[in-house]
């Protein structure tokens, strides 16, 4: 009942401190690159060198390849129906498949953003309809997209039909009545299964294979698809969700339950991937997000600190990236970084959003920082110590939706005379100098307004 009083008291009262610790003399775990991974890469086209350093400068580990063929005008690439556009020929034969076009985007991947490959096996969404759609449609053949699929992994990881070595992960991704959707399940547990037992019959461990991409974590799904591996006597790689949110630590809870499900499977290994997430705000819905046309509607959404990638979103990120790597999730990818557009972190007109600045920030903690210190956060603000192997000592707090102006930490575990210098994101600043006050173990901290803000102190001798 305490920490429901404070978090109602830190909302109410614009003058109080929120009561927040952080303690660097004790170890919690280590900082993980591959929970700072992205929904996009670079593209084939129409991308300017900035945008190629931008990418660059998020700091990503890795991207995942789903909806690349949206994003990619023009190109066939990624997508099964792509790499093998015909399916009356023989999935055999290395002159039916089309992979030049993929082959170059994911050399672009690693080669001149230096991201690593979360290659998705499947298509990319269809926003057409409840009951339209040409290309994610449920196969004719599981054995079949199961051969294409294995040809794939051959290619990128083998060399086949003049491939290249290509080491990452594999995925797949694949909406009527409660009838229809439990035949939709049934089959796909179906061709999960197909799946799985030729990838890992074949590649075992040189690949890892899991799915099913569903767009929220559903423990009817789970369970269906972990009973059928169980029952079938294979164990996927990973299972994966998406995750569209505007509680920070609705990822970690569900990191959590996913732990325990698969243990009681039997499937202790199994990784828990989170393959989508953003941030999606109260204030606006999916409909009015990609089907309205109304200029008022529009600048609710796109303008403004609590816009879907603005300062509020912003700070969502970073809370949201600090508790993802405290938790039992393994892999995490922001969905998009395209480079402009809704899932974009810029606009039509070049100006990045400050969501941009929060994924270059926690990018700059990723690189920097490899250990994860104790602390206690509370209310609105997350708080993320973090150790370098330099000597580096760092603490990013990030007040997602706070409407006090004032911030209070106790820090503990580091010496007397040790200064602080701090850099702030907000409404009006980006990753910039600001003022902070470091005396007798108490730091302090003020936002510049009443919106959502994050600071990043270095502490030094």
């Amino acid at each position: 009942m305490k920490k429901i009083i404070a978090t109602a008291a830190a909302v109410l009262s614009v003058a109080a401190f929120a009561e927040l610790s952080a303690d660097f003399s004790t170890e919690i775990g280590p900082v993980r690159p591959e929970i700072h991974s992205s929904g996009f890469g670079p593209t084939i086209c129409s991308q300017t060198a900035q945008d190629l350093e931008d990418v660059k400068s998020m700091g990503f580990t890795f991207a995942r390849t789903h909806d690349w063929a949206l994003v990619n005008s023009n190109q066939r690439v990624c997508d099964y129906f792509h790499i093998f556009p015909l399916m009356h020929l023989d999935a055999k034969d290395p002159k039916n498949y089309h992979f030049g076009p993929t082959d170059y985007l994911l050399k672009r991947t690693r080669e001149e953003a230096g991201l690593d490959v979360f290659f998705r096996l499947g298509t990319s969404i269809e926003h057409s309809g409840d009951k339209v759609h040409f290309n994610s449609l449920i196969p004719e053949d599981f054995e079949k997209v199961a051969e294409i699929f294995a040809a794939t992994v051959r290619h990128y990881n083998r060399g086949w039909a003049n491939g290249y070595n290509l080491e990452g992960a594999s995925g797949k991704d694949g909406s009527w009545t409660s009838d229809q959707r439990k035949a939709c399940r049934d089959k796909f547990v179906k061709f999960f299964v197909i799946v799985l037992k030729k990838l890992k019959g074949e590649f075992g461990d040189e690949i890892k294979v899991g799915g099913p991409a569903l767009c929220g974590y559903n423990t009817v799904w789970f369970n269906e698809l972990l009973t059928a591996c169980r029952e079938a006597g294979v164990a996927p790689d990973f299972i994966s969700w998406h995750g569209y949110a505007r509680d920070t630590m609705q990822y970690a809870r569900q990191a959590e339950l996913g732990r325990k499900l698969c243990d009681s499977y039997g499937f202790p290994k199994c990784e828990l991937i989170l393959n989508e997430w953003h941030y999606f705000g109260e204030n606006y819905n999916w409909t009015e997000m990609q089907r309205c046309s109304d200029p008022l509607v529009k600048a609710r959404i796109w303008e403004g600190p609590d816009s879907h990638n603005g300062i509020r979103s912003a700070c969502f990120t970073l809370s949201a990236l600090a508790n993802l790597e405290r938790s039992k999730m393994t892999q995490a990818y922001y969905y998009g970084c395209r480079h402009t557009g809704a899932w974009g972190f810029k606009d039509e007109l070049q100006k990045k959003y400050k969501v941009f600045y929060a994924l270059k920030l926690f990018g700059d903690i990723v690189k920097n920082y490899s250990t994860i210190c104790a602390s206690e956060s509370d209310g609105t603000v997350t708080l993320f110590p973090v150790k370098g192997p330099d000597g580096r000592i760092g603490l990013l707090v990030s007040d997602y939706g706070g409407a006090s102006r004032q911030i209070s930490v106790s820090v503990k575990g580091l010496p007397k005379g040790t200064k602080a210098t701090c850099t702030l994101l907000d409404y009006q600043h980006d990753l910039t100098p600001h003022d902070v006050s470091f005396a007798d173990g108490k730091l302090k901290l003020v936002k510049p307004d009443f919106h959502s803000a994050a600071f990043f102190v270095e502490f030094s001798k």
